[in-house]
């Protein structure tokens, strides 16, 4: 057996096997990846049943800024502090890209005495699920392409193609490309481009299917291209389902790794938020059902990005009931929306703190309307003040908001325990089951502007030209029953990102929208969105490195 591990940063890891040990795994039930990593088997989770009463805590956040607010870092505590009192516990999150690793937001497994670990892998390659997806994706777009170089059997207009190609890494030189060219060998030059692989559609169908079957049919209704007549053509239409799906055997198992307190954590899938469902498989959610009374899981972003679409979206496919959600919140990013610099963040402020608790009271509030208690988790940064925390503390309180400061980014699970001990309170007391925001029969427009109006807090909705007319082939070809995905701006509850606050009387742009029916959803892109990020002047990538023992290091929490 393996021995404890020492990482370069003094954290003590143990061997899956003990970890998996902790929820009543054994060795069989593992596809084991060195002695730190391992996948949980098909079989093994097709034999366990989700426990009575099991508790489902979904973690959210206010607005997020670039000061960054810890809500992977408040999820991995939490499941901490639970475990501290006495709690079965596990936790369901999101595999990190590389693209946000490498680019300005770095690493994704929490920060401090609060991380998944081992960290270096799981923000690198892990067991190589974003490089399945990816191939997966490529192959159906190859096979497309293929077809048209090959006499065009199906009749596919090249003009029409909808399928681009993705690649995990922030690359603004891919947005747009041109293919096919050097002559006729080459293939039929058309344009198209690069979406980054969090945003392809097979992660979103990986992330929504329990079975290679459901995965194969989900990919057969892929929606492609359509023909020089305007028909559709879908991916079944290939006959290549079996091929897309066999590079996704492995990947459409849930990893099993662990926090550095030692409690288990389920990792699995990646889709972002702003531009996709933003939340792990609900094969991850749905096996620790099957392991823990307690399970902590994560969406993207905001509460008006990931958490609305996991109620709306994933919670309805994947038969999940959240009992409380957790509403990340820091002093900064109070400070932040009350229109303080990033650079003077730092200097206390507890009026202003207090001020802009107006973007914090709106995603309260919106929490409300799915029928779901909510709790504050007030992050503290090493600058806050006590004054700080208990100005917001007071505040949130007198507006009969439940709140807890937690410090576990430096305490680990024991700067959660009052968060712990309310967030098991409320759990306990929670009944009945969470109203969906809109029913999915209703028209698309909508099905928008309920989001947009009642989430988001928008006016009216536009619809650019390209919207309208994908708006006559959804409502044509039958896919106007399908729930939708907005894609918008993380940085404001508009889809403008320099409103920052509450903003009010603002129109959402719908500039197209994206037809998902292999997913089953729809994707309304506002604002100036885009499904391949950029590298900023100075990305992480600058500080991350290698030494000769092969220890990786600069890959920030």
């Amino acid at each position: 057996m393996a021995k404890t591990k020492k990482q370069p940063n003094e954290t003590d890891i143990r061997p899956i096997i003990e970890i998996a040990a902790k929820v009543g795994l054994g060795e069989g039930d593992l596809e084991t990846y060195g002695p730190y990593k391992a996948k949980v088997k098909l079989e093994s989770i097709r034999r366990l049943e989700r426990k009575p009463g099991s508790s489902l805590i979904l973690v959210s956040a206010m607005t997020p800024t670039p000061a960054g607010e810890g809500k992977t870092t408040v999820s991995v505590g939490l499941t901490q502090a639970l475990a501290r009192i006495g709690k079965s516990v596990v936790a369901a999150l999101r595999e990190p890209s590389l693209g946000p690793v490498f680019g300005v937001k770095g690493g994704a497994t929490g920060g401090g005495c609060s991380r998944v670990i081992p960290m270096e892998d799981i923000n690198l390659h892990f067991t190589n699920d974003f490089p399945a997806v990816e191939s997966a994706h490529n192959l159906l777009a190859a096979l497309l392409d293929n077809s048209i170089f090959h006499g065009n059997p199906l009749n596919i207009d090249p003009r029409k193609i909808t399928w681009r190609r993705v690649v995990d890494m922030n690359d603004r030189y891919l947005r747009d490309i041109v293919i096919g060219l050097g002559g006729s060998l080459n293939g039929v030059p058309r344009e198209t481009g690069f979406d980054i692989v969090p945003s392809s559609e097979i992660m979103a169908i990986l992330c929504l299917s329990r079975s290679y079957r459901e995965l194969k049919e989900k990919i057969c209704k892929i929606l492609l291209s359509y023909t020089y007549d305007n028909k559709p053509i879908m991916a079944g239409d290939l006959k290549v389902e079996g091929a897309v799906t066999s590079l996704l055997k492995y990947a459409l198992l849930p990893n099993l790794v662990q926090t550095t307190e030692g409690v288990p954590v389920i990792l699995h899938g990646g889709p972002f938020a702003n531009i996709a469902q933003g939340t792990n498989s609900i094969m991850a959610t749905d096996l620790a059902l099957k392991l823990a009374d307690f399970v902590v899981t994560e969406a993207g972003f905001g509460f008006d990005l990931g958490a609305e679409k996991f109620f709306d979206i994933v919670a309805r496919y994947g038969d999940l009931n959240p009992k409380v959600v957790v509403l990340v919140a820091t002093v900064r990013a109070l400070k932040y929306h009350a229109g303080v610099a990033k650079e003077d963040l730092n200097t206390p402020n507890p009026r202003l703190a207090v001020l802009g608790m107006a973007n914090l009271r709106k995603h309260y509030e919106n929490i409300a309307k799915f029928g779901v208690q909510c709790i504050i988790a007030l992050n503290r940064f090493a600058s806050d003040t006590d004054e700080e925390i208990r100005a917001v503390v007071q505040a949130a309180e007198d507006e009969g908001m439940n709140i807890a400061p937690a410090d576990i980014f430096s305490k680990g699970g024991e700067g959660g325990i009052e968060l712990a001990e309310k967030t098991v309170k409320l759990a306990s007391a929670a009944t009945g089951h969470y109203t969906p925001l809109y029913d999915w029969n209703l028209p698309v427009e909508d099905k928008i502007f309920t989001v947009a109006s009642e989430i988001y807090g928008a006016v009216s909705v536009d619809y650019q030209p390209l919207a309208k007319r994908n708006l006559d082939l959804i409502k044509k070809f039958g896919y106007d029953k399908l729930p939708i995905c907005i894609a918008k701006t993380q940085q404001s509850l508009s889809d403008n990102p320099s409103l920052l606050g509450l903003p009010s009387n603002f129109i959402v742009t719908v500039r197209e929208i994206k037809i998902a029916s292999g997913a089953g959803f729809l994707i309304p892109i506002t604002g100036e969105i885009l499904r391949m990020p950029g590298l900023s002047k100075a990305p992480a990538a600058f500080n991350i490195d290698i030494d000769d023992d092969g220890n990786i290091s600069g890959i920030s929490g």
